[in-house]
């Protein structure tokens, strides 16, 4: 198998034009995603600072059911 330069044979023009080529394509695409896209300006949003008072619910009691197994009082 024999390896080339591709510096000495011409080929690295190949390389760079395909290089170019995608770059290129990348820029046109920024480029028109930028145009299209019509952006609407968003408002800026206004928070109140008025603070509201809750008044604090009382827990509801939970019944106990009685069960057919007792728990242990320790965990061991």
């Amino acid at each position: 198998m024999n390896i080339n330069n591709p510096f000495t044979n011409g080929e690295i023009k190949n390389y760079l034009l395909f290089y170019a080529s995608i770059l290129t394509i990348v820029i046109l695409f920024f480029i028109a995603s930028t145009l299209f896209n019509n952006v609407k300006k968003v408002d800026k949003k206004v928070f109140s600072v008025k603070t509201k008072t809750y008044q604090k619910k009382e827990p509801k009691k939970i019944k106990e059911k009685s069960h057919k197994f007792k728990l242990m009082d320790k965990i061991y």
